[in-house]
This record gives structure tokens, sequence and C-alpha cells, in this order.
């Protein structure tokens, strides 16, 4: 999905031992987790409430910091894709602090009972939802990550060690610093939150397992093959983002072109912009007349198999460019004999992460639904609604494309978990091993 934290050229470094000031804050951290995790459901909502308000009021503070994150990104050449990351404007200040407020609105995912039942009379076992304890998220460019990633730990009970890409220092420093202040104001210590400003911590962050309790990396392939190598602790891991959609021959063809459209050229520096458009051979012709204009007024570059080319498509395609997240205004074309082959391209080269069919036959679009594994799976919609905000989270910590969950945008139930709670009356299991007594197993109302 991201790529650029820890850099490249430290994925071949040594895995250094934690330094004494920083086994010190993550011991702090989690004790400041722990009591975190007593605090009522209101006090977490109002700590959310109180970042939001401190975000608000140190806006200038951060967007400077932006802006000069921006001009030195821009004389190191940083590649478009993340320059386009690192951007955070008013409107994407606007809309993280939102996405804060929306999240305090959300159900309490802390304390739920999910399982409650009578083993016997008077042992009575309850499953309970809890925080994970500590999550440590390793990012890049993206500095409004790190408002989406605090506000979900806090909601959710849990401590937060943030690193971010060296380009997003002094934004991501200037945003810790408000949401600080705002939890200063509140039940939550601020401490609770902590940022990694250096290469050798973050590769550090890897050897606090007992102290870190979940890994999520938003970055490239070698950045979560490298971390998942070199930790004991759970990573939770989403690398590229190659989505495809496909086009049926039964289709509302202007519908298609517009979500082919906003689909590659919304945002084509997001991880769920498609990347590979795949065409039923009968609609084609008829597709690209209309959307080969509509990408070009959009600033795509456009390519293309040989049927493609034949039918307008400039630049051709190689095998590696269906393999590749272009991040960019970018886009390869195939033309296919059947939904089935279709089918057989995304098994092949998907990440595994959002796919989309476009179609006008129930049957068709239920078969593709049914058939593509992918933690996203959309009709006749754009790619880009793969999001934790759109999808009503109120933030995300990132994108799974694992099998297992959490899967797709990981909001609150993706950082909770839960225990089990058994009160008895001096039971004992002998008496059930002996016969003398017998489970019931009842279920209670939740």
């Amino acid at each position: 999905m991201m790529h650029g934290s820890p850099p490249a050229q430290a994925l071949n470094q040594a895995v250094p031992d934690p330094s004494p000031e920083l086994l010190a804050r993550a011991s702090s951290l989690r004790r400041h987790a722990i009591d975190l995790a007593q605090c009522t459901d209101q006090q977490r909502q109002e700590a959310l409430r109180a970042m939001a308000d401190a975000l608000e009021q140190q806006r200038e503070a951060i967007l400077s910091a932006n802006q000069q994150d921006r001009q030195a990104a821009e004389q190191e050449q940083l590649a478009p894709a993340l320059l386009s990351r690192l951007k955070l404007d008013g409107a994407k200040l606007d809309g993280a602090i939102a996405g804060i407020r929306q999240l305090a609105q959300l159900p309490d995912p802390l304390a739920q009972r999910q399982v409650h039942r009578a083993l016997d009379e008077g042992l009575v076992l309850e499953r309970i939802s809890v925080p994970l304890g500590v999550v440590g998220v390793i990012f890049e460019a993206r500095p409004d990550a790190v408002m989406q990633i605090a506000a979900l730990a806090i909601r959710s009970g849990n401590g937060a060690i943030l690193k971010g890409g060296r380009e997003a220092n002094r934004s991501c420093s200037a945003i810790l610093e408000a949401l600080q202040q705002g939890l200063a104001r509140s039940a939550v210590h601020p401490d609770v939150l902590t940022l990694l400003t250096s290469r050798e911590e973050s590769l550090a962050l890897l050897k606090l397992d007992g102290l870190v309790d979940l890994i999520i990396p938003r970055g490239s392939n070698a950045l979560v093959q490298f971390i998942q190598d070199n930790t004991r602790i759970p990573v939770l891991g989403h690398a590229d983002g190659i989505c495809h959609l496909y086009v049926d021959s039964q289709v509302d063809l202007d519908q298609a072109v517009a979500v082919a459209v906003d689909s590659k050229a919304q945002y084509p520096a997001a991880c769920n912009a498609i990347e590979t458009l795949l065409l039923h051979k009968k609609i084609a012709p008829a597709f690209l007349a209309a959307a080969r204009p509509a990408f070009a007024e959009a600033g795509v570059e456009l390519r293309g198999d040989d049927a493609a080319m034949a039918l307008g498509v400039s630049q051709p395609a190689s095998d590696d460019d269906w393999a590749t997240e272009y991040l960019d205004l970018v886009l390869s074309i195939r033309v296919v004999e059947s939904m089935d082959q279709a089918l057989d391209h995304i098994a092949r080269y998907s990440s595994r992460h959002t796919e989309v069919i476009c179609t006008t036959n129930t049957e068709t679009a239920e078969r593709f639904l049914a058939r593509v594994d992918s933690a996203g799976v959309y009709q006749n919609c754009s790619s880009r609604f793969a999001d934790g905000f759109r999808y009503g989270f109120g933030a995300e910590v990132g994108i799974s494309t694992q099998t297992l969950p959490p899967r797709g945008p990981v909001g609150l139930e993706g950082l909770v978990t839960y225990r089990y709670r058994l009160r008895g009356d001096g039971h004992i299991a002998a008496d059930y091993a002996s016969g003398a007594r017998q489970f019931t197993h009842q279920n209670l109302p939740l």
C-alpha cells in the first residue's frame, strides 16, 4: 500500500536491540495503556473530542509543518505518489478531524458480552471484548494516518507507538503534539501515544515483544516481509494494492466508464485505485471508444495488450505491468474472452485487496462476487470505496489483505480481542470427570 518507512535500504540492516530510553518509553506507555483500558466509554469519547478540538486549535502549526515537509521532499525529488500522500491541506485536516468526531459516536467496542453461558448451576462463562494492549504502526508519508491511528487506538482502549516516514517527521510531530495536548485535558494520559522518529527506533520496535501486542506495517511488500521475518510480535500485513475492474459484456456503458475513471483517477496514489482494467471482448470496442477520451481528460496513460492496442490504446503493456501497483495515472488494459479468463487473471495477479465487476446481469455479478477471493469485491461501484471512513468505521489503521480476520479496512473491531471470564462457587473439575456433576451448557441472554 505504502512505501518508505523504514526505507528499502534499511531492510538489509540487522535489527538493533531497543535502547534503554526506548524500553523505558514503551514500558511507561504500556502502563498508561492498562489505565486507558479501565476508562469508561464516556471518558474515551471525551478524549477523542478533546483530540479533535486540539487539532483545530493547532491547525496553522500543523499545516505549516506539512508545508515544510513537502518543500523538503520536493527538493529531495520524492516519488510523485509519496508527494501526493505527504500533502496535508485544510480539506484533508478537516476530514481527519471529522473522522475523529464520528469515531467518538460509534458504539463502544469494549466490554461487549459475546458469550453468556451457564456451564452448570452457579458456573457461568462470559466472553467479553477487551483491548489488545499496545499496537505499533509503521507507515510512510501520510501524516493523516497519525490522526486516524491515534483516534482508533484511544477509542478501542489501546496504547499506540507510531512511526511515520522520515519525509513526514515535522507533520507527524506537530500532529502528535496537538493530540497529546488534547489528551492532557481528558482522563487519558497523553503518553499513551508516542512517536518514533529515527530508523534505529523503528527497527528496534520489532524487538519490543512483551511490550507491544501487534505491529501493523503500512508499506511495500519488502517492508512487510522484513517485519514478519524479524519480529516475534504478531503482524497484520498489507502490502501492494493491485486492484482490478472487469467490464462484462452486459453492462450500462456510461455507468461503467464513470466507475472505471473514478476507480483510477479520483486519487491514483491510493492502494484502492485500480491498476488493471479487464474488458470482455464483446464490449471492448464500444467501451474503449467512450472511455479513451474520458481517461485522456483525466490524464491517465493507457497500456494495453494486442487486442486493446488494436482498439486504439497507444502504449503496449508488458508482462510486468499486470503485476505492478503504479500509484499513478497509469492503467493496464487487457481484453478477455470470457469472465472465466478475467477470473483467472485476477487470481494470478491480484493482491487480494479490492476487485470490481461492472455488469447488469445479476447472475454474472453473483458468480463474480462469490468466486473472487479478495478483501473487497464490488459490483457497479468504484474501488475507491474500500476505506474505513467510507465504510462508517470512523477511520482505519490500515487495510488487511490476509484471509484470517480482520480483513479489509481495519477499524475498531480489528483492535480488540476478547477474554473469557468464569464465575463459580467452589466448582472443581474432578466432580465432572467422575460423573458426580454434569455440564448443562445453557445459553443465557447476552
